[in-house]
């Protein structure tokens, strides 16, 4: 059956593993619409879609809704699809593997085993506007159908530099009153005001905001 996932409950039965998994990956419980998270795989309209971009919105009238870009794993195609707060939605763990980005070459990214050495190639579009922070070196994971890698997902926190933003006013240490930064991967987010040039900070890549100074 190869590895399991990292956060598969490890008191499970045999039995129940091997009812659970299916065709390479896991059935996980399913999800409410508004759960749904960047990097997601979920099983929609008979195939696996890797959630792209979530954009959760509360309109005035009506219910809250999650408008999610997906792409197919299997294909490429893409999809934007909008899912209530009540909805559920199937979502699957594909067989995880810890493997080293070494470069992009002509839109795809190449990871190494770093055990075997083994390479995989992804399209650089499957992780969205996320791709700035991939960094050269960053051990992210690889998730795998069979011997297939389908998908990668990022640390949810990782360290960045401040490349512009606005002087440190002295003495203002309030982080109600955020003010704009570009990082040096070129990702605009905002920053507290104590926060200055050239600090390294860590982002939160799930919101793709400030998380804390690094």
């Amino acid at each position: 059956m190869g590895f399991l996932p990292r956060d598969f409950p490890q008191d499970i039965g045999a039995a129940s593993v091997r009812s659970t998994f299916c065709h390479g990956f896991a059935i996980m419980p399913k999800i409410n619409g508004n759960e749904i998270r960047p990097g997601n795989v979920l099983e929609h309209n008979g195939g696996l879609w890797a959630a792209v971009k979530v954009d959760h919105v509360k309109p005035g009238k009506g219910g809250a809704f999650a408008q999610v870009e997906m792409k197919n794993l299997r294909n490429g195609s893409k999809l934007n699809e909008r899912f209530r707060s009540a909805d559920k939605v199937e979502r699957v763990r594909l067989e995880q593997k810890d493997m080293q980005f070494l470069y992009e070459d002509s839109g795809q990214l190449i990871f190494m085993d770093t055990e075997t050495y083994d390479q995989v190639q992804l399209d650089a579009e499957i992780l969205g506007e996320r791709r700035p922070f991939l960094q050269d070196g960053m051990t992210i994971f690889v998730e795998f159908h069979e011997d297939e890698a389908l998908n990668a997902t990022l640390p949810q926190k990782v360290t960045c530099v401040i490349a512009e933003t606005e002087p440190v006013v002295k003495g203002q240490t309030a982080a109600n009153s955020f003010k704009p930064a570009i990082l040096q991967n070129g990702v605009k987010v905002m920053v507290p005001p104590f926060v200055g040039q050239d600090e390294a900070i860590i982002v939160n890549t799930d919101t793709m905001e400030y998380s804390e100074r690094a």
